[in-house]
């Protein structure tokens, strides 16, 4: 009988036994608007940079439909440059910014958004793509969460999402010891988005409740992929 050597799948929530995030050596996260980085993502990014993954951001668009504007400024122009502070604080290595428009995401083509992701992926070499999950978020999310996944599989890498407690399949990850200098830095980078900075309280006080918890789940897990045939590798019994 013949085996074959198989790439390692990553880690499942029941082999999280010691509570760290799944493994992942490059880390791409995809949200909708800028801002989100920091307010919705920031703890688990905080996780995976203490696990020794190296973070990258793709923001599908400039954000210049927020509702909020607290200073003066154009939000198109200023959101992007807020998202490159914040990614700074969150030691995030790689921002870009697309041109989608803010709030018609759901109106464009999945595989438009799909094929801008996965070059986002290769261009990173990332190995795990974050995304907010649909029911945590509104439709531009799920929009982005779809093509996310749909990107991912086609790159043979898996996608997981930021969600809320009591979804089915999501598990928790706690924070531990870290949790205040995560959500220090957390806080740091949303207040980095100085327009916004009018629904930072709201924010704030959202972070304190969430204490130690982060809520995760898979989107996508790729199947074992074979790695390529190489005789001298193979096991005879």
């Amino acid at each position: 009988m013949t085996t074959t050597p198989t790439i390692p799948r990553p880690r499942t929530p029941s082999e999280s036994l010691d509570n760290s995030p799944p493994r992942a050596a490059s880390v791409l996260a995809v949200t909708a608007r800028p801002g989100q980085e920091s307010a919705d993502l920031g703890g688990l990014l905080y996780a995976f940079r203490r696990a020794g993954a190296s973070l990258s951001l793709l923001s599908l668009t400039r954000g210049e439909a927020a509702g909020q504007n607290s200073g003066s400024a154009r939000l198109e122009a200023v959101r992007p440059w807020e998202t490159q502070l914040a990614a700074s604080i969150l030691g995030i290595r790689s921002v870009a910014v697309a041109n989608y428009r803010d709030g018609a995401l759901p109106e464009y083509p999945a595989a438009e958004l799909a094929d801008r992701i996965d070059r986002a992926i290769r261009e990173r070499a990332a190995d795990l793509v974050l995304v907010i999950a649909p029911e945590a978020g509104d439709r531009a999310d799920a929009a982005v969460a779809r093509a996310a996944a749909e990107a991912a599989a086609a790159a043979g890498v898996s996608t997981i999402a930021h969600t809320r407690q009591g979804v089915p399949g999501a598990w928790t990850l706690d924070l531990g010891p870290d949790t205040e200098t995560a959500r220090a830095i957390q806080k740091s980078a949303a207040a980095a988005h100085a327009s916004q900075s009018d629904t930072l309280p709201a924010l704030i006080r959202r972070l304190d409740l969430l204490g130690r918890a982060e809520t995760l789940r898979w989107l996508q897990l790729p199947q074992q992929i074979p790695a390529p045939r190489d005789d001298r590798a193979l096991v005879m019994a």
